[in-house]
């Protein structure tokens, strides 16, 4: 079989194939041995049909050698397809220019390939990720959280403000008259906006005695009209910071210990959150390099698809319906699908991005990582390594694997080479990202890619147990 490719627009390729005359008879023969198992004639035994008598049956030879090729197409397409390195992403459109009748057979074959974006620029782009600084705000904002467990409600005289705790009466009743809210000596936070809204609103300047009237819209029913009493105004005072409350509320002795123990954990953490934030906005910014014009359809419908598909099993998993969580998470059907194209758009044209910077930096995927990476998969599977790369070697997927790998690498790239910066534009060094660089590497950086890996190799197996 030979094979040649003439690139059309759109990302189309013409893919024509020529058929040598004994793979075609191969093909034929096949054919017949499978319509001579499946066939129930009178007078003959399954698998014993006659060739003759199936011709006689289809209407002439012709028609026998129609089926074998309608039969054999697929296979030799598919073939082609992996003689020529073709990326194919949608089903072809095949048409036979030869051979219909008698000796080699030649079709061409019409199908849309994986474009190559470009992403000019790629080599200047910068994350903006959270600064790593400390500061001292920060950290007094933290031991006062801690204080506040030992804090104590003064009543004042004042106007209530956030953060003051309100004794209130509270009453809600819809238009009809009846009551659907009520609560006496109720303590609230100003500003907590546990109730709604319009509470807070009230509450903010109000003083011991005052009755406030508002209406509000409450879930589960239309505007209903509240009456609230203030009955008291109350400030939380925090106990003073010293040494000694610091040794009788915490493992530390003193402020300073203290202090320099928040300081050091919220380092760690703001680094943590720098790494994940570079992953996330390098990604970003590379897939803003690619324009939403030249994303094909195809693979937004079958990203899409997939996702739906995900969701649906999550759901199935947790016992949820797909009402019940449109319903909690406050979305209908068609926000909830816009939301999911948009999502599956992005991830298309990261795959795109990706690619493109693979190429353009000449990055590949050597047989020896290739080895490694499936191992890899197969001890997070469970499944023997030389089963699984036999399965991938004849499912033709290993390609897809090897492609994922080189996704991979790609994204390692570009994490390695873009320059980082906080909010206020100063440079940030890499070597302060590497601090709890294990829990880096077991974060997600490649959690994306890897998963993308194990999805070819879960259709790998699903395809070999059928």
């Amino acid at each position: 079989m030979r094979a040649t490719t003439e690139s059309l627009e759109d990302s189309k390729v013409r893919l024509s194939v020529e058929v040598d005359e004994s793979e075609v008879d191969r093909a034929l023969d096949q054919t017949v041995r499978k319509m001579a198992r499946e066939a129930r004639v009178p007078g003959f035994r399954p698998g014993k049909v006659p060739r003759r008598v199936l011709e006689a049956r289809m209407g002439g030879s012709l028609a026998l050698r129609g089926e074998a090729l309608r039969e054999a197409l697929p296979d030799f397409y598919a073939q082609a397809v992996t003689d020529t390195q073709l990326d194919a992403i949608a089903p072809p459109e095949i048409d036979i220019t030869g051979g219909q009748e008698s000796g080699p057979v030649s079709f061409d074959a019409v199908v849309q390939v994986r474009p190559t974006v470009h992403i000019p620029g790629y080599a200047g782009l910068r994350a903006v990720l959270p600064g790593l600084t400390v500061t001292d705000e920060e950290i007094t904002a933290q031991i006062d959280r801690l204080r506040e467990n030992d804090g104590e409600l003064l009543v004042v005289e004042r106007p209530a403000a956030d953060k003051d705790n309100a004794t209130i009466n509270i009453h809600a009743k819809n238009r009809a008259g009846a009551e659907v809210m009520g609560a006496d000596d109720y303590l609230y936070e100003v500003g907590s906006g546990r109730v709604v809204p319009e509470l807070d609103e009230s509450l903010r300047g109000a003083k011991a005695g005052d009755i406030l009237d508002f209406s509000a819209t409450v879930p589960g029913a239309d505007s209903v009209s509240f009456r609230v009493l203030v009955k008291e105004v109350k400030e939380k005072r925090l106990p003073e910071l010293t040494d000694g409350w610091v040794s009788d509320n915490s493992e530390f002795q003193t402020v300073a210990d203290l202090e320099a123990d928040i300081r050091q954990r919220m380092a760690r953490v703001k680094v943590v959150q720098a790494q994940f934030a570079l992953r996330e906005r390098g990604i970003t910014e590379l897939v803003d390099l690619v324009g939403d014009e030249v994303v094909p359809q195809v693979l937004i419908d079958e990203e899409l698809r997939q996702r739906l598909h995900d969701l649906g099993h999550r759901l199935d998993e947790q016992k949820i319906s797909f009402e019940q969580f449109l319903s909690a998470t406050g979305r209908n059907g068609d926000e909830l699908l816009a939301e999911l194209r948009l999502d599956a758009l992005r991830a298309v044209k990261a795959d795109l991005a990706l690619r493109a910077l693979a190429d353009a930096e000449g990055i590949d995927v050597t047989d020896e990582e290739l080895e490694t990476g499936l191992q890899a998969m197969a001890g997070r599977l469970g499944v023997d390594p030389k089963v699984l790369r036999t399965q991938v070697d004849r499912s033709g997927r290993t390609g897809a694997v090897r492609s994922e790998q080189r996704k991979a690498k790609a994204l390692d790239w570009l994490l390695d080479n873009i320059e980082l910066v906080d909010e206020a534009g100063n440079p940030i060094s890499r070597d302060d990202l590497r601090v709890d660089q294990g829990e880096r590497d077991q974060g997600g950086e490649r959690e994306d890619t890897v998963e993308a890996e194990e999805t070819v190799v879960a259709a790998t197996a699903d395809e070999a147990d059928g």
